[in-house]
């Protein structure tokens, strides 16, 4: 018999890292050489692949399939504005926001993960729209009319834009990296065990809800990043657009097409929902008509999504959370 040995890291792996890592530090510089519009809309990438990389942590790592996810996109932006009108700084203000939230996200899914199914996904767009309606009775936000970031105003046009690029690209960093860590410890493994049997997954000691508990928060975090990204980008909060349900559609697109249940599908399909709407979203209902028909085309004829079919069929791993295991030419088992 041929010898086989356990491989995390492979050769293209190692150089696509040190691919990414310079990819990085390019990006870091970003404001010091990219034009103001390059950089507004780098700044909008960032948020796009946080958002897909948080719902594919969710529904394709952890099985939980939320149509709700915008209920902590509109918490996060509705957080920083009431922080930030209490008199903290803008930036401080950014990732209190952000911490906030996350911990809020402890007791509503201590509540939700009670339930299973399309009763998760449903039982998550309530949430959000109660959340929605409750906000628009706060006289700040003086309900759908919204109202401004105006510590804002603090800051010069380009030095607002150069402070929420580099905010943006932290955050997407330590976001993945984190979601990297964890899928490629005890918890991703216990996680996807769940996601694939969630008795069986018990049956072998695996502490379920645990597991769940660490995605969701992780999720909610990163759209609360998104959220208050999104409102240091526009300025303005407008409940009905931080609460819409088209967030939840962008980031459900984003992890089919790109591969729902791998790290680099989302990112990819975060990159070409991005590209989709740079070149057509100023066609309007095309536009939508265009993306209702590609999402279509993927689930009924790649359903494994653009990277998914890359792995399946030339298994290429990039940035691998897994173990995998490898025949060694010449050697036999003894």
């Amino acid at each position: 018999m041929n010898a086989y040995k356990v491989e995390r890291w492979t050769r293209q792996s190692v150089f696509f890292s040190a691919a990414v890592g310079a990819l990085l530090l390019v990006l870091a510089v970003g404001p010091l050489v990219f034009p103001p519009g390059i950089t507004d809309r780098l700044t909008t990438l960032f948020i796009y692949i946080i958002l897909a990389a948080m719902w594919n942590a969710l529904a394709g790592y952890g099985g939980l399939v939320s149509i709700g996810q915008q209920l902590f996109i509109g918490l996060g932006g509705y957080a920083l504005i009431r922080i930030s009108n209490a008199g903290v700084p803008m930036f401080p203000a950014l990732i209190l926001a952000i911490v906030i939230i996350a911990l809020v996200a402890l007791p509503i899914g201590e509540l939700m993960l009670r339930l299973r199914g399309g009763e998760f996904a449903i039982g998550m767009w309530v949430l959000a729209e109660l959340a929605h309606f409750s906000i628009n009775l706060d006289p700040l936000i003086q309900g759908e009319t919204g109202t401004s970031l105006l510590a804002l105003n603090a800051f010069t046009p380009g030095a607002r834009r150069a402070d929420i690029y580099w905010m943006g690209l932290a955050l997407m960093i330590l976001l993945l990296g984190t979601l990297f860590v964890l899928l490629r410890g005890k918890i991703g493994a216990s996680i996807q065990a769940i996601r694939d049997d969630e008795i069986a997954a018990a049956s072998v000691g695996v502490k379920v809800q645990n597991g769940k508990r660490v995605m969701f928060v992780l999720a909610a975090g990163g759209c609360a990043a998104a959220g208050v990204l999104n409102l240091a980008t526009t300025i303005s909060y407008q409940p009905h657009a931080f609460f819409g349900i088209q967030w939840t559609a962008y980031m459900l697109f984003m992890a089919l097409v790109g591969g729902l249940g791998t790290f680099e599908g989302p990112i990819i399909g975060a990159i070409l929902f991005f590209s989709m709407e740079t070149f057509f979203g100023a066609t309007g209902v095309l536009y939508l008509i265009g993306l209702g028909v590609v999402a279509l085309g993927f689930a009924l004829f790649i359903p494994r999504g653009i990277w998914g079919e890359v792995e399946a069929r030339f298994g290429v791993r990039l940035l691998p959370v897994g173990y995998f295991l490898k025949m060694v030419e010449g050697e036999k088992v003894k």
